[in-house]
């Protein structure tokens, strides 16, 4: 963890997502709810009439598929923290959950659902997405220190669309390295980034790879509360290291996020960002 934020490494590896939604409640973890209507305008852009079938898209640092959830079912992110916080779903075993989880699911699914492929160190996070239908394939595999397996390679070859909603704090261009090269055309790649990150090392290494990255400029997207004063100091510092202004954002109490959007440059051409984002 970035030095100055607080960790929650002990609620990103359980059995199911009930302390994640449980810890980060009352912080208001927010990011997978303003990506949802983000990704899901990418993934409806990389469905053309030449593709064969839904989109693959890949979630790193996928955890327990919230992402996912939010893709490809009629959920919000509230829902689940209502859902994942009740006292009457506190009393089940992880199995009991993941069974209740896949009735949930299966009939909020909406029509034309993505392909979703996850990949995330926390191996009990993914093999629960897997256990609930949230993830098509999940892999529990660190691109940091180790090559793709060559199911991951074959999983993630005719990925359309790669998002990442809080991993960049982890991640180096590393691997997005090894997942932009092994796709069979390029894949667009949306990340929300923290403002207190650069991400001019991933946006650098996918260039390299033909995409162009763009910031989203319409605004910026509020991620969690502060866990105390001194978190708060260290992004605000961090921030304006960074070049830029905490006024109205981090001095507001919140952590906040920034939109790249990486593809090639005649799709940037044929679709600006300002336009394919428009109305949200």
């Amino acid at each position: 963890m970035t030095s100055g934020m607080t960790s929650f490494d002990k609620i990103y590896d359980q059995p199911d997502p009930r302390a994640y939604f449980t810890v980060l409640g009352p912080l208001e973890y927010q990011t997978p709810h303003h990506a949802q209507a983000v990704f899901r305008r990418l993934a409806e852009a990389r469905t053309g009439p030449s593709a064969a079938g839904p989109p693959t898209v890949v979630d790193i640092c996928c955890s327990y598929g919230i992402n996912a959830a939010l893709l490809n079912h009629d959920v919000t992110l509230e829902e689940l923290y209502t859902r994942y916080t009740s006292p009457r779903l506190a009393t089940l075993t992880t199995a009991e959950l993941a069974e209740e989880d896949r009735a949930y699911f299966a009939a909020r699914r909406r029509p034309g659902a993505a392909r979703a492929v996850g990949i995330d160190v926390a191996s009990q996070a993914v093999s629960y997405a897997r256990a609930a239908g949230l993830l098509d394939e999940g892999f529990a595999e660190n691109l940091e220190t180790a090559e793709p397996s060559p199911e991951l390679l074959r999983q993630t070859r005719r990925a359309r669309l790669i998002t990442i909603t809080g991993g960049t704090t982890f991640l180096s261009a590393r691997t997005l390295k090894a997942l932009t090269a092994g796709t069979a055309e390029p894949a667009w790649v949306a990340s929300f980034v923290l403002r207190t990150a650069s991400y001019a090392p991933i946006s650098d290494a996918l260039a390299a790879h033909g995409l162009l990255t763009e910031k989203y400029t319409a605004r910026t997207f509020p991620q969690r509360h502060f866990s105390g004063p001194e978190e708060q100091a260290y992004a605000v510092a961090a921030v304006e290291a960074a070049g830029e202004d905490p006024r109205g954002k981090e001095t507001e109490g919140y952590f906040h996020t920034t939109l790249y959007l990486s593809r090639p440059a005649e799709d940037a051409a044929a679709l600006p960002l300002a336009e394919l984002l428009a109305d949200i």
